[in-house]
């Protein structure tokens, strides 16, 4: 089980004083995000990660889907504007976001993008993300997380 440690999200929630529950859980069990709902007994439509990608224009734009789910590329393109977006390679998810593979939380990143989340997000009381470390989800109201990320929804996914 991963330890029990406070992340740079964490200490944001915290400090806007936004409610939610972190959740560990064994990455050793899997870190694919079906298999964290798993490990955390979450439904998975209420469990969602982080997508990053760059548009024609090279704009970087975040993706926040149910973990269960595809990314729509012209729904996503659409919803930001952009001709096309693709996903950025994983070597440069780190230099560009601060977050590793597996542990990229639309809270707190380096640099402040636009960002979307999926609309069915709303249909929750509440729904988790990464903690910004592999190991931790951070369970939180859709409307905190779209605060606190600068969000906007959209439909995303088919």
């Amino acid at each position: 089980m991963a330890e029990a440690v406070k992340t740079n999200v964490i200490r944001i929630l915290e400090k806007e004083g936004a409610a939610h529950r972190v959740h560990y859980y064994d990455p050793e069990k899997g870190i694919d995000g079906l298999s964290v709902a798993a490990q955390l007994g979450q439904d998975p439509q209420a469990v969602f990660k982080t997508l990053v990608t760059q548009g024609k224009s090279r704009a970087f734009y975040v993706f926040v889907i149910p973990v269960g789910a595809t990314l729509n590329l012209k729904r996503a393109a659409a919803a930001c504007g952009e001709k096309s977006i693709e996903m950025i390679p994983q070597k440069i998810l780190l230099p560009t976001t601060g977050y590793i593979h597996g542990g990229c939380s639309p809270i707190g990143m380096k640099k402040a993008f636009p960002t979307f989340i999926d609309e069915t997000a709303q249909i929750f009381d509440n729904i988790c993300v990464s903690a910004g470390k592999i190991g931790a989800q951070v369970e939180l109201s859709p409307e905190d997380l779209l605060r606190l990320s600068c969000a906007q929804y959209a439909q995303l996914t088919d």
